[in-house]
């Protein structure tokens, strides 16, 4: 009797080791899963008024579903709103979320909110422009484009296109420049690349100091109008609303040496869009004033299909949002994270409709 029961003690005992063994000899992806399990992550963006923002979301909300976390993306009612955003950060913080991802509009604005989330050791994940000039150490990394790189690549698809009237240029030429704002350091960065690209290539047509870039102090330089051949001129609306982009649009537009038009992001190539849509005369399209943009909307999508548009840059909003969210759960986990580069493309009506960018484009 008592074989008997040391018999079925022992059999028991070796099932019970059998699962053990098959617990631990899981897969290291599944294991690293069931870390990330029950992960909380407050997002907050810079608004919900581009269809950019949504894309962001879904590329998000993929990468929650991923690593079966959960988020709260927010955002103020639009990029002037920078002290409902510090609200919306401050709230995110009391919530004690693993992680937070945040595009600031304002990072001074933001520094209270910041502190409080290092002491009580959330990590801080930046996407889209991130947290520019936060203290050293605050933001864990970044998710976003090199909008200066992508500002630049405007610039190099646009100049074969003008680079004759360029050559040509007698002081009468102009290139115009919307730009939304010059606070968020995405927009002023693309703004930026694209006008330092523009002017390093008309100056290789026309010599140094030939270019006068004007209309706003943050972005000028010292070349007189009266000495320049080329003028690059920014103009930037009052306010950040439909009529005032427009504004801003049709007084380049009606400007008889402006020979190119640039708008920085969706905001800025709408304005250039519905401006033209008011006025007598069509200005842009083919054989007329060369105009191009930035990220997409349905606009600009039908813009540049129908060649109104010669083209333009979008960022990766889903590969944005979704690194946000990934980088943000790693860091809640200890690990060592680094930026990412989400990548910008140029497209026009010869590669809109082709597998690489439909995937990237949003209406």
């Amino acid at each position: 009797m008592f074989k008997e029961i040391k018999r079925v003690y022992l059999l028991l005992v070796l099932v019970l080791m059998i699962g053990v063994l098959a617990a631990c000899g899981g897969d290291d992806t599944d294991e690293a899963k069931a870390d990330d399990s029950g992960k909380t992550v407050e997002i907050v963006a810079k608004g919900f008024q581009h269809d950019f923002w949504v894309a962001v979301k879904d590329g998000a909300e993929e990468a929650a579903e991923e690593y079966d976390a959960s988020i709260n993306f927010v955002g103020p009612k639009d990029e002037s709103a920078i002290s409902e955003q510090v609200e919306m950060l401050t709230n995110a913080v009391n919530k004690n979320p693993d992680a937070i991802a945040l595009a600031a509009l304002d990072s001074s604005a933001s520094l209270g909110a910041i502190e409080q989330a290092i002491n009580k050791e959330i990590p801080i994940i930046g996407f889209d422009s991130g947290v520019p000039d936060a203290p050293e150490g605050a933001i864990a990394a970044n998710a976003s484009t090199d909008n200066y790189a992508a500002g630049e690549l405007v610039a190099e698809n646009t100049f074969p296109e003008i680079q004759e009237q360029i050559a040509d240029a007698d002081g009468d030429t102009r290139i115009g420049v919307i730009a939304q704002e010059v606070n968020s350091m995405s927009i002023t960065d693309r703004t930026k690349g694209f006008i330092d690209k523009m002017v390093e290539l008309a100056e290789g047509e026309l010599g140094g100091g030939s270019v006068a870039v004007t209309g706003h102090d943050k972005l000028s330089n010292e070349v007189s109008q009266d000495d320049a051949s080329l003028i690059i001129e920014t103009r930037v609306p009052a306010e950040i609303s439909d009529s005032a982009g427009q504004t801003e649009a049709q007084t380049l537009l009606n400007k008889d040496d402006l020979i190119a038009i640039y708008g920085s992001n969706e905001f800025s190539a709408k304005a250039i869009i519905n401006a033209d849509n008011a006025m007598s005369d069509d200005k842009i399209g083919p054989d007329k004033i060369v105009a191009v943009g930035f990220d997409s909307g349905a606009l600009q999508i039908d813009a540049i299909k129908s060649d109104r548009f010669f083209g333009s840059v979008t960022q990766d909003p889903i590969a944005i949002g979704y690194n946000a969210v990934e980088l943000a759960i790693k860091a809640s986990n200890g690990e060592e994270v680094s930026d990412v580069d989400t990548g910008a493309k140029w497209f026009n009506s010869s590669n809109i409709d082709s597998d690489e960018i439909s995937a990237i484009i949003y209406e």
